[in-house]
């Protein structure tokens, strides 16, 4: 028994094409799900009733650094001469860290790439403030103020 709509719908995606002889299509239409989903939703049902046996958490998940260009105890090598940059305050620029990649790698790399590379070993892009924090509020209110209005001909 069940009081859970996803877990209704896994059972009868099974239970649809078993006893009745539907089609991917006909249980889709049924259940209200595209025709990729069935084999997803019987997959689903499938792992909910392995999961009490002892080998389901050792089954191999989709996922993981299947397009990685290197590992990752190289790209933290590759990141130290910058790591140690960043560290004493230095501001480090993008285009930089592109190029060397691209030589380590020996091909062109997008910008997106590095930024996704940055971004897996926690780095954070941060942007300068857009005013100082030194600045005197009053101080350049009461200049806008007194200054002389220009005016330019077009």
């Amino acid at each position: 028994m069940t009081t859970d709509a996803a877990e209704l719908r896994r059972a009868l995606s099974i239970l649809l094409p078993a006893d009745h002889g539907c089609t991917l299509e006909e249980t889709a239409a049924a259940l209200g799900v595209g025709r990729a989903t069935v084999p997803r939703l019987q997959a689903g049902f499938r792992d909910s009733l392995q999961s009490s046996h002892p080998l389901a958490s050792r089954r191999k998940r989709w996922g993981g650094r299947r397009r990685a260009l290197m590992t990752e105890e190289e790209e933290r090598a590759f990141l130290r001469p910058w790591a140690e940059q960043a560290k004493k305050g230095q501001v480090l620029v993008l285009s930089p860290i592109r190029a060397a990649l691209a030589e380590r790698l020996g091909r062109p790399v997008a910008a997106s790439v590095v930024y996704r590379f940055l971004e897996r070993h926690g780095w954070r892009k941060i942007a300068p403030d857009t005013r100082s924090p030194k600045s005197d509020q009053e101080l350049q209110e009461e200049s806008r103020k007194s200054s002389r209005r220009i005016w330019l001909p077009c």
